[in-house]
């Protein structure tokens, strides 16, 4: 053989390749058919918001803010923040402190989260501070869940990582169409019926 004879390009191994998708479709869908199977019931519950009725538990309390603390708080960047952090030191609250405002001497704090709410109403001459705790109802909890509202910043990764996840895994399943040659067509077939429904419905049957 000739010195300057060419080596040939390594030929693209099909057949590698697929088994690495089958092998990664397999190790994706440990964790998203549970998430994807969570976010739908979660989607189908709150289709249905019937299904769960009630009212979430209301609880209400009171306490005083010492005047040292009131002075303190004036002197910070944000009052309001720190007299929020204050109030949850010194009792039990649902939620995280979202806002605040004062309006004619009193100070109005708001903590949300997923498994509830709270408000206190501050005076900000006495320090008397009127605390109210509201559980979430079952259906708020699913839809704050299911949407990320309220959430902390864990529970949005884990909505992010889920779209990521079935995203790569319904990419990798359209790539494992092409490994079935007799079944391809077909294939093809069912997933363009099925993006003329979805349009069908949405140009047709939304309002």
């Amino acid at each position: 053989m000739s010195a300057r004879t060419k080596a040939k390009p390594a030929r693209f191994d099909r057949g590698a390749f697929y088994r690495l998708s089958r092998m990664l479709h397999a190790y994706l869908s440990a964790f998203a058919f549970l998430a994807l199977m969570f976010f739908s019931v979660t989607g189908l519950l709150l289709d249905h918001p019937d299904w769960l009725a009630g009212r979430g538990q209301e609880r209400e309390t009171t306490l005083t803010i010492p005047a040292a603390v009131l002075a303190r708080s004036r002197a910070q960047r944000d009052p309001n923040a720190d007299l929020a952090a204050y109030i949850a030191g010194r009792t039990t609250l649902v939620g995280a402190y979202r806002s605040g405002e004062v309006d004619d001497g009193q100070a109005n704090l708001r903590f949300e989260g997923v498994k509830g709410s709270s408000t206190a109403v501050v005076d900000l001459t006495t320090g008397h501070a009127d605390v109210t705790v509201e559980r979430a109802t079952p259906l708020s909890v699913i839809g704050d869940l299911h949407r990320g509202k309220n959430a902390s910043l864990a529970w949005r990764a884990v909505i992010d990582v889920t779209a990521v996840l079935v995203c790569a895994m319904s990419l990798i399943g359209y790539v494992l169409f092409f490994s079935l040659r007799f079944r391809l067509r077909t294939s093809l077939a069912l997933t363009a019926a099925s993006l003329a429904v979805l349009g069908a419905v949405f140009v047709w049957l939304t309002p």
